[in-house]
């Protein structure tokens, strides 16, 4: 089974180093980008599974780089994480409302990013699973006398 994918899009490289080397610890294979527009065009070249987003960056920020992906048919169903320092209120509803998947500030905890990332593309594998499930045939239906047997 090959490896999810993950795109960690960030300007602060320390950063991106240490998330990096502990999501590949847990089996991940991570694809990296530091900025917005470089991010924007791992995604369309890369394809990850799920996309790690800081907020402030050079170029375009998190924000739009989430809009844009959200609104692009190819990319609009990755998961998106804004990890960000950004905690107001304002900020956290601002990056959900333009399609933040989940929304995660700094300092970080580790676990919470794992359980997060899980949780996002465990949900992605269970969207996916159905949309093909709505396409298959349905079983015909089992009569009372036949299930009694």
């Amino acid at each position: 089974m090959a490896k999810e994918r993950l795109l960690v899009i960030d300007d602060e490289r320390e950063f991106v180093d240490v998330i990096s080397e502990r999501l590949g610890a847990k089996g991940f294979d991570i694809i990296r980008a530091f900025d917005g527009n470089e991010g924007l065009e791992r995604v369309f070249s890369d394809k990850p599974d799920l996309v790690i987003l800081d907020v402030a960056m050079p170029e375009m920020n998190g924000y739009d780089v989430c809009r844009k992906l959200k609104l692009d048919k190819d990319s609009k169903d990755t998961p998106i994480i804004m990890l960000t320092a950004k905690f107001q209120p304002s900020d956290i509803s601002f990056g959900m409302g333009m399609g933040a998947d989940a929304y995660l500030t700094k300092p970080l905890e580790l676990e919470l990013l794992l359980h997060t990332v899980n949780a996002l593309l465990k949900s992605k594998k269970i969207k996916t699973g159905r949309s093909k499930t709505k396409t298959a045939a349905h079983p015909r239906r089992i009569k009372k006398e036949e299930a009694s047997k």
